[in-house]
């Protein structure tokens, strides 16, 4: 085991998406199976306290200052005050679980006006007793009650978060589930059910009229959305109609075009954007395997996609050495060159380096390329700069385990069969290790160590056995990493 190296060191700042981790699960429902589902929780958050209350006055007993999330069905809501709720606990998210077929199909307004107690929910899941059942959406539902947490703080740090814009908790119920797997931990999820609310999230406005032109003045979080997925049709104003979905892509596509959009829907209207965005038919399982692929490539999450401006990938580059034959191939005066060399100048003004690097845990890289708009030579010789300087520092940017300096796939075997399970979980837990492995080169590893929750001695076996399967692989190949594209 390495303990130390000549020369200096760099340390390693893993990308936690959630800084604020929910404390407790308080469960209060009619519903037995989702209160059963408690021990989903237990097992695939093992780090959350879950607790099951029998009675309206035990809930509003119920007290913390840490971040908590209160889940109730359709029985338990309406006999409980939100507003005590909150009050004794200000860091709380309010979910509701529920299988009234209305509320489960219905955009948020016509809900409230039959079924007032729905107001009270900060999340609305679907679930059923065949195909939605609790155990199925309930790490969903907490997730995103954490997820929601965190954005709701103000926080210098920077955030990573798909908007999901869709009015139908059922299929918020189905997808997300799907979504979380494909993320991780390596971004958030927002929801927003209207026109209205999505601009306040994204822009910090009510109306269009208040955005003016191209330079945005009160960004809201739109800086921080990586992938925007909506649907054509949901709610704005007392209007239900495609009209929402074609304003909210306009406006996208003008202010942010580094976002990738995703429409999810399988009316006729979402064919009128595919020639420029990804559809996604609704209950079309032969779509959700094209469904990751598409979020891997445009989110910065996978491969580092060399495309012309037809949209036609000519290559794929997997690590920052990649990147960086890149640019010193641009800086050529030849054919190829000043072709790369025009596709590297307006991905640097759609921010895709730092989008990127962001995602595969180079954030300080990234925080220095993003204000960057140099263009041609210019920007190729800034790149150039900092790439080269990144990768002098990867051998000397060690991976910390319990006082265990990691800087190999070797060192990671030894410190994980030396450092207590209760050492691990917590760097398992928030993508620590994938974040790590990222930067080195590693990204196939780093997936399939994304997500692995789990506790004790089971916990490290299971990190072992795929970190030992992934050594002999690498080994067979020769770090194909080191192999240059150009």
């Amino acid at each position: 085991m390495k303990t130390d190296r000549a020369g200096r060191e760099f340390p390693f700042v893993p990308r936690i998406i959630n800084p604020l981790k929910l404390e407790k699960a308080v469960f209060f429902a009619g519903e037995a199976r989702i209160r059963e589902s408690a021990a989903i929780l237990n097992e695939c958050m093992p780090w959350l306290k879950t607790e099951i209350l029998s009675s309206p006055l035990s809930v509003l007993r119920s007290e913390s200052q840490r971040p908590v999330v209160f889940l109730f069905d359709d029985t338990s809501l309406p006999i409980v005050s939100a507003a005590r709720i909150r009050a004794r606990n200000p860091e709380a998210v309010i979910v509701l679980l529920s299988a009234n077929a209305f509320i489960d199909s219905t955009p948020p307004q016509a809900a409230r006006e039959k079924y007032p107690y729905t107001a009270k929910a900060d999340l609305v899941f679907a679930y059923s007793t065949t195909s939605l059942v609790p155990p199925l959406i309930i790490t969903s539902a907490v997730r995103a009650a954490e997820d929601l947490i965190n954005i709701r703080k103000s926080s210098r740090i920077r955030r990573f978060i798909f908007l999901v814009v869709d009015d139908e908790p059922r299929w918020l119920s189905q997808f997300l589930p799907i979504l979380y797997n494909i993320i991780g931990q390596r971004a958030g999820v927002m929801v927003t059910r209207t026109y209205e609310e999505t601009l306040r999230f994204l822009f910090g406005v009510d109306d269009e009229a208040q955005l003016g032109g191209r330079e945005l003045h009160n960004p809201g979080h739109g800086d921080d959305v990586v992938c925007l997925i909506a649907d054509i049709f949901f709610p704005r104003g007392n209007q239900w109609n495609a009209d929402a979905g074609r304003d909210l892509v306009r406006l996208i596509t003008l202010h942010y075009p580094r976002i990738p959009i995703i429409i999810a829907s399988k009316a006729k209207e979402a064919m009128d954007f595919a020639d420029r965005n990804f559809v996604l038919p609704k209950g079309d399982p032969g779509s959700l395997e094209r469904l990751k692929d598409y979020i891997l490539d445009y989110s910065g999450m996978g491969d580092f996609l060399i495309a012309d401006k037809d949209g036609r990938v000519l290559d794929r580059i997997k690590n920052i050495h990649g990147l960086l034959r890149l640019v010193l191939e641009a800086d050529k005066n030849t054919t190829r060159g000043r072709k790369l060399r025009s596709i590297v100048e307006a991905y640097g003004q759609k921010d895709k380096f730092s989008t990127w690097l962001y995602m595969h845990s180079y954030r300080e890289l990234g925080d220095i390329l993003r204000p960057k708009r140099s263009q041609g030579r210019r920007l190729i010789a800034l790149l150039k700069g900092h790439l080269q300087k990144e990768i002098e520092r990867l051998d000397a940017t060690p991976l910390d385990i319990d006082g265990f300096k990691v800087f190999s796939l070797e060192d990671l075997a030894e410190a994980l069969r030396a450092v207590p399970p209760a050492a691990l979980q917590p760097l398992s837990d928030n993508d620590v290790f994938s974040s790590w492995l990222d930067r080195k080169g590693y990204s196939e590893l780093a997936e399939e160590l994304r997500p692995i929750h789990g506790t004790g001695r089971e916990l490290t076996e299971t990190l072992i056995l795929i970190i030992e399967k992934w050594r002999k692989i690498y080994a067979r190949e020769s770090r194909p990493l080191l192999k240059p594209h150009y």
